[in-house]
């Protein structure tokens, strides 16, 4: 503060960001998706050596957001569908500012009281809303990938507990820890698996569509007694399919298998009646990974670890030293995710559910499966063009007569800028993937994306 005790020296500067955060706000529907410069750009005007002097905070802020423009992709556009990223509702981003004013380290209850009771409540709406049982542990991490591996490592110390081990003063001795998922695994939990020791998980194989083989993980557990992990999903990346959670964690559950469902957009399909058909199971899981920062539009960052048995939770990833509060009989925010100090990431959580309530949760759930559904049937009218997935939830597989016209259509898109789409991979094919994950897809955002990838195959002559 200033010496007389104002908030001046915070104030211009924020009105400043304000400014600009506004008039970003205000154009990030209608501009090219695309950026306008790359990583070497933007560099350009930013590598220099440490000046010896600093700089007034609102010229910082100008300085910044100069250099950073023409780099910016809008991805809170309606008709960005790369990767799988949603946008931000209005109190969820309110919030979010308030988080970062506020500056809580959402460690532990009792520093924090505000921002830790605020993330509780959140986490108990998610669980009724998701149909997860009730009291179960629930962390805020940073992303799916982090959610994951917080709900893999927990897994893998439940298991060797359940056999006498101590999966810190054993760990020498302990068993190994089979680790099987379907042949579609995402990545991010690769990359749990990896982190929490158990290395890649084993594919049992998956069908067209990329749901696990339930046959195929029958044989696998058959082959040996030994504690293991069984990963699920819910919303393969590229198919949107969901598991058959009933069959695959019975038959997970007759070996004494921990469950894990991989849900980072998926999961949010539990909150919707119209869903019911794909998520029917997967409440019998032990544990849960899901992002808000795709499906429910919280800023970045916001990944979601949920895990039935919370005593199994805290006892893998509490902290634990001399110097930090604690409540024997209440677990700290600390304790349910593999960090220490972080910012309360659950409050624009219960903002964006606060100001959605059930109804709107369900119409934002919806509403995502019906702008792909819409897609779908508007590049299948496209002549030359194909969708590739069932279409069953929120993304939609597109490819052209060959895989070059295909990866030829991706690139004429992310560089015309009408919309942003990822390529990748998929059954040995090259498609352009649209992931439907912001709330202002409607049916004009539609329109125009089918309209412009039908500019796109004219153009390149693949279709007419």
């Amino acid at each position: 503060m200033d010496d007389d005790g104002s908030t001046n020296e915070y104030r211009a500067a924020l009105e400043a960001a304000q400014r600009h955060a506004l008039s970003w706000l205000d154009t990030v529907a209608e501009r090219p998706v695309r950026p306008d410069a790359d990583v070497d750009g933007v560099l350009a005007s930013l590598r220099r050596d440490l000046p010896d002097d600093g700089m007034d905070p609102v010229s910082v802020v100008e300085e910044l957001v100069e250099a950073s423009a023409p780099g910016l992709m809008a991805m809170g556009s309606p008709r960005f569908y790369g990767f799988v990223i949603g946008g931000a509702y209005p109190a969820a981003l309110a919030a979010d500012w308030l988080v970062s004013a506020w500056d809580q380290n959402t460690g532990s209850r009792q520093p924090t009281p505000a921002t830790a009771a605020v993330e509780e409540v959140a986490a108990d709406w998610l669980l009724d809303l998701l149909g997860l049982p009730s009291g179960s542990g629930v962390g805020f991490a940073t992303g799916a990938t982090s959610a994951n591996l917080s709900c893999l490592v927990t897994g893998r110390d439940a298991l060797l507990r359940a056999r006498g081990f101590d999966p810190v003063s054993d760990v020498q001795t302990a068993p190994r820890v089979r680790f099987l998922a379907g042949g579609a695994v995402h990545t991010s939990v690769v990359l749990g698996g990896r982190i929490a020791g158990m290395g890649a998980p084993r594919t049992v194989g998956a069908d067209a569509q990329g749901r696990i083989d339930v046959d195929g993980l029958r044989r696998a557990l058959a082959e040996d007694d030994v504690p293991t992990v069984v990963a699920l999903q819910a919303g393969d990346v590229h198919s949107g399919a969901f598991d058959d959670f009933t069959a695959a964690i019975a038959v997970a559950r007759d070996a004494g298998a921990w469950v894990h469902v991989d849900g980072a957009f998926g999961l949010w399909a539990a909150a919707s009646p119209r869903f019911a058909r794909l998520t029917a199971g997967l409440a019998d899981a032990d544990s849960w990974a899901t992002d808000a920062h795709k499906t429910l539009n919280v800023p970045y960052d916001c990944g979601v670890a949920i895990v039935r048995d919370e005593a199994a939770m805290t006892a893998s990833l509490g902290a634990h030293a001399a110097y930090l509060p604690a409540v024997a009989s209440v677990s700290d925010p600390y304790d349910r995710v593999p960090e220490l100090s972080r910012r309360a990431r659950g409050v624009p959580v219960w903002a964006a559910l606060r100001s959605l309530g059930r109804r709107g949760v369900v119409e934002l759930v919806d509403g995502l499966a019906d702008a792909a559904t819409g897609l779908a049937e508007g590049f299948r009218a496209i002549d030359g063009l194909e969708v590739l997935n069932d279409v069953v939830f929120t993304q939609v597989c597109l490819a052209a007569r060959d895989d070059a016209a295909t990866a030829a259509l991706g690139e004429w898109l992310r560089a015309e800028g009408t919309v942003w789409a990822s390529s990748s991979t998929w059954q040995d094919r090259t498609i352009v993937r649209f992931a439907v994950s912001n709330r202002g897809t409607d049916a004009e955002a539609v329109r125009r994306t089918v309209d412009a990838v039908a500019r796109g195959a004219a153009e390149l002559e693949i279709s007419g």
